[in-house]
């Protein structure tokens, strides 16, 4: 025996663990997410890491929040949070490079009791591929 701790039989891979946390909430496509921005009714949140923000450019009016801090600094109980974290009812577009960690990351919002927090569907490839702004 290795002493690591063996694997759980009904453990789900991260296909399944997308799946799962999907449904818990309803994502959105790019153009929506950019007329609820423009309009006032939700925060898009960049989770990119550097190297591909300066790589591919970054969403006009996105906040950027690298994804090791996310809850920290949306969380609006939390002494870490940004201005923008005004409370539970923030509706969030959690925005990473396909679309994939913003899932994840939105149903960690959830757990913080932001339940209006959503991801972008494609992620920011799929906001360029949509024509939306895009500052180089």
């Amino acid at each position: 025996m290795s002493g690591a701790p063996e694997r759980a039989a009904d453990a789900p891979g991260i296909d399944e663990l997308l799946e799962r946390v999907r449904t818990g909430y309803e994502r959105i496509e790019p153009a929506p997410a950019h007329q609820a921005a423009r309009d006032g009714e939700a925060l898009l949140v960049d989770i990119r890491y550097a190297a591909l923000r300066d790589r591919d450019g970054t969403i006009p009016g996105a906040l950027v929040v690298e994804r090791n801090e996310l809850e920290w600094r949306l969380d609006p109980r939390g002494s870490h949070r940004l201005p923008e974290a005004t409370g539970h009812d923030l509706r969030v577009v959690v925005i990473c490079n396909e679309g994939y960690a913003s899932s994840l990351a939105a149903e960690s919002l959830h757990r913080l009791g932001l339940h209006r927090a959503t991801d972008l569907v494609g992620g920011f490839q799929a906001w360029r591929a949509a024509g939306l702004p895009v500052l180089a």
